[in-house]
């Protein structure tokens, strides 16, 4: 084969891999690459305010639904129910110095290495609250 055939396929391959992509923005941009359909000029009720690594395969995020928070420990396999119903500050500005403290990440890690269970939710109750400082 000569060069010159290389070089048509070359391009052609180039030139369908952007059609295809010039298609996918286009279908993003009419609204089809969500699974919900956004309404323009609602408010959205639900947002992730911070998310902060415990180990390689644990993360904490907070969570903001209708102006409550909620602590959620991800994992690989599990998710766990921190803590509920946490009031949101007043100013949504974010703030480096508000990220959990290391020593609060460990009290997650041994409270969940103690508990034994991978796919339990469980909530904290009001009483555990004031234990965290």
């Amino acid at each position: 084969m000569e060069l010159g055939t290389y070089m048509r396929f070359a391009l052609a391959l180039l030139f369908v891999l952007a059609l295809i992509g010039i298609v996918a923005w286009l279908a993003r941009k009419a609204g089809l690459g969500t699974r919900i359909a956004r309404t323009k000029g609602t408010r959205r009720r639900l947002s992730i305010v911070e998310v902060s690594p415990v180990d390689g395969k644990r993360r904490l995020v907070l969570v903001r639904r209708d102006g409550v928070e909620h602590l959620v420990l991800l994992g690989a396999t599990s998710e766990t129910v921190i803590e509920t119903g946490i009031a949101a500050p007043a100013d949504t500005a974010t703030n480096d110095d508000s990220a959990p403290s290391i020593s609060f990440k460990s009290q997650v890690i041994s409270k969940m290495d103690h508990k034994g269970t991978a796919g339990s939710t469980a909530a904290a109750s009001p009483a555990s609250k004031g234990a965290r400082s």
